[in-house]
């Protein structure tokens, strides 16, 4: 009996994954569904999990899988006077968080997440690009609201202040007046972020794991003790983020069927939270942060990085963030426990 010469799906597509992720999205027998190599359709997300509170010494962590990209994100609180901030002012009351950097995300790539991120090694341009974006997102959804991390301090009045006391107390908060409450420190959130395993969209992934971890944050009760110039904190009671929106991060690929970025017949494939493989595959993405309560779909932001396919009058369309209301309702259900 003769052999079978041919090669096997799974040697194909590690020799050739363009020609057979081409193969498999546009078959020659209209009978086939379009599919990807993983099997997926091409708008099909893969499943998300969430676990919250999966570490017991932060503020508030979480864990999130989707597919096989798994991240874990533990949020710690700390405080910082007032007085130790260089730029503070008592009248800024709008853009606190961000002009004292009150929320500092960080994301580490270098675990043995995957073969090119290896233990031990200095941060990759992947791991600063996603911190920044991280970055710009909590500020840009106001996910945070600056008076949780607001540590309030009511000044004693005068009949309770000895001459000499008070006179430090003159030169340290001037212009606050007696019995006059104001903000003598804030809470800082460092967001640590660390891939477990890594197969694609690092992006949606890591922005759910912070997303649930603040809302699993609860914040110590603290007050300022002006007679020892710090702030005292108790386990008592904790005090949870007053996070009420849910935005949501879908990040899309765009696979035009040939080795470059346009494709010569105007075909292309938009493919819904791709894996590693499908991202080194092409040149074009794009994320869209959607925050779907009671019922609306309100866009938050829109970026499109690469590529000349997506045009604006795409991106705007009800069609296009269709694959957007999936993403959000699994999201949102792994969070909550509760089916949206």
């Amino acid at each position: 009996m003769a052999s079978n010469a041919g090669l096997s799906r799974a040697t194909f597509a590690k020799l050739s994954p363009h020609p057979y992720l081409l193969a498999n999205l546009d078959p020659l027998d209209d009978n086939v569904q379009p599919a990807r190599s993983n099997g997926r359709a091409p708008d099909e997300v893969r499943p998300t999990t969430i676990n919250l509170s999966s570490l017991s010494h932060p503020h508030g962590s979480s864990l999130v899988r989707m597919g096989d990209t798994t991240v874990i994100c533990g949020i710690r609180g700390e405080t910082i006077l007032t007085r130790d901030i260089p730029n503070h002012r008592a009248s800024n009351t709008e853009s606190e968080l961000k002009d004292y950097d009150l929320l500092v995300p960080n994301i580490e790539l270098a675990t043995g997440s995957a073969p090119q991120f290896l233990p031990g090694g200095p941060p990759t341009t992947l791991a600063q690009t996603l911190s920044t974006r991280i970055y710009s997102l909590l500020h840009g959804s106001q996910l945070v609201q600056p008076e949780d991390l607001r540590i309030w301090h009511t000044r004693p009045s005068e009949s309770l202040i000895a001459d000499d006391d008070k006179m430090d107390e003159d030169i340290e908060d001037s212009g606050v007046q007696d019995g006059e409450a104001y903000v003598a420190a804030y809470w800082v959130l460092y967001i640590d972020i660390f891939f477990i395993s890594f197969d694609g969209n690092p992006f949606d992934a890591a922005w759910a794991a912070t997303l649930a971890a603040l809302r699993d944050t609860k914040i110590p009760k603290a007050r300022y003790d002006a007679d020892r110039e710090m702030v005292l904190c108790t386990r008592k009671d904790p005090k949870p983020l007053s996070i009420t929106s849910m935005p949501v991060a879908c990040t899309a690929v765009v696979f035009t069927g040939k080795e470059t970025d346009r494709p010569s017949d105007g075909k292309f494939w938009l493919l819904v939270d791709p894996d590693r493989l499908e991202e080194s595959l092409c040149d074009e993405s794009v994320t869209i942060v959607v925050d779907c309560q009671e019922g609306d779909t309100r866009i938050l932001s829109i970026s499109k990085h690469g590529g000349v396919v997506l045009s604006p009058k795409l991106l705007k369309s009800k069609g296009f963030i269709k694959w957007a209301n999936v993403r959000w309702k699994g999201v949102a259900s792994a969070i909550t426990g509760n089916q949206v």
